[in-house]
């Protein structure tokens, strides 16, 4: 495999909003382009999201209006009934296409058919096997995983992940190649959602058992993580903003594929909400109101209420964090990265759970363990290991 560099054509395949994004970030940074979508008319608005999301740079200061002009002009957009012929010269193409294992199999395996031997391909699956994308490809070497966050011209971790078959040099190659677009690079085991969205699954998962335990409402328990937590949003804002439609089918993804593991067992009160149509604030109406006139529900701001829902939660992440370490999904340095970039946690979790205390930590998720009799709060065999050995994770 040739190392990728700043010469390399990027193709993008899928043009909403994550491949819009990844477009604009090769853009930026030098490279041609190659964007298509099957959907008739996503390329045009593709090409005027970028225009603005360029233009928008310029004004910040970030590029001159010469170079969002030149970047612009790299760009090649690709018509449905074009085919694939147009990624011929590209060194790199990254999917970002619906999140179903066959289509993006499907995907590849036409690509396939016209690139280079040398030609890298990239999925932005956010949890998907990429062993099983490799799988279907003649060279199953040259794909990875390169999954950015929305949006990706403005968050910065990018997580690699290299499938069984990959070859460590594209993996190295590729990695380079997105460090040198100024991103934070992570890499990850390819295990069901990676790092991120396995470890911060008990965010949504643990908001969602306490509103139907009944410890607070929604507004209250937002409030408790911004407040007490220092969490920039809410869960329940959170997953209105991300979609239940996107949200919730991460997590019956994750779930399905750690074997219906009940740690990261999916909520019935968000299946409702995605089955009635309330996705959000796209929607209109999520677990809030999004309508205009709306009045926003009141919290209770107690304290001592809030500090229980953010302990509870903030065990659960640990917990979570500690487990990925213990069974080698990443390193420590990049679990900690990955959560303050990717999702802007306030603080990585392996130091938050050094700061609060592991041996405080694992004794609320006993207690709780006890008291519902449930797998899902079972601690990490690591986190017990470093409160009996009065240890500390070292990051």
């Amino acid at each position: 495999m040739s190392a990728l560099g700043g010469s390399t054509v990027v193709g993008v395949v899928g043009a909403g909003a994550m491949g819009s994004g990844i477009a604009q970030v090769a853009l930026s940074r030098g490279h041609e382009v190659v964007l298509a979508d099957a959907l008739p008319g996503a390329t045009d608005r593709a090409r005027a999201a970028l225009e603005k999301g360029l233009r928008r740079d310029a004004e910040k200061g970030r590029m001159t209006s010469g170079d969002a002009d030149a970047a612009l002009g790299r760009l090649r957009l690709v018509a449905p009934d074009e085919g694939v012929a147009p990624f011929a010269s590209c060194g790199l193409v990254i999917e970002a296409i619906v999140e179903r294992l066959d289509v993006k199999q499907a995907t590849f395996r036409t690509i396939e058919e016209v690139v280079g031997d040398d030609c890298v391909l990239a999925s932005n699956t956010s949890s998907l096997s990429i062993a099983s994308l490799g799988a279907a490809c003649r060279r199953p070497e040259r794909v990875l995983g390169v999954h950015f966050f929305n949006p990706a011209p403005v968050l910065p971790l990018v997580e690699i992940v290299a499938g069984v078959r990959t070859d460590p040099a594209v993996v190295a190659s590729a990695r380079a190649l997105v460090d040198g677009w100024g991103k934070a690079t992570v890499l990850a085991a390819d295990t069901p959602g990676f790092i991120v969205n396995r470890v911060a699954r008990p965010f949504y998962g643990e908001a969602l058992r306490m509103l139907e335990e009944g410890v607070a409402d929604v507004a209250t328990i937002d409030w408790a993580m911004k407040t007490v937590g220092g969490f920039r949003m809410g869960p329940f804002e959170l997953m209105d903003f991300i979609g239940h439609d996107v949200n919730y089918l991460v997590t019956e993804s994750v779930w399905t594929a750690m074997y219906f593991d009940p740690r990261y067992r999916p909520s019935l009160t968000q299946k409702r909400l995605l089955e009635a149509g309330w996705l959000g604030r796209k929607a209109g109406r999520g677990f809030y109101d999004y309508a205009t006139g709306a009045t926003a529900p009141e919290p209770h701001r107690d304290e001592t209420l809030g500090t229980v829902i953010f302990r509870r939660t903030l065990a659960m992440l640990v917990n979570e964090a500690a487990d990925a370490l213990h069974l080698r999904v990443a390193s420590a340095a990049d679990l900690e990265l990955a959560m303050t970039k990717g999702v802007n946690y306030p603080k990585g979790l392996l130091a938050w759970g050094n700061e609060i205390g592991l041996g405080k930590l694992l004794e609320h998720l006993e207690a709780l363990q006890f008291e519902t009799g449930e797998d899902r709060y079972r601690p990490s065999p690591l986190l017990r290991r470093m409160v009996r050995n009065d240890d500390r994770f070292a990051v």
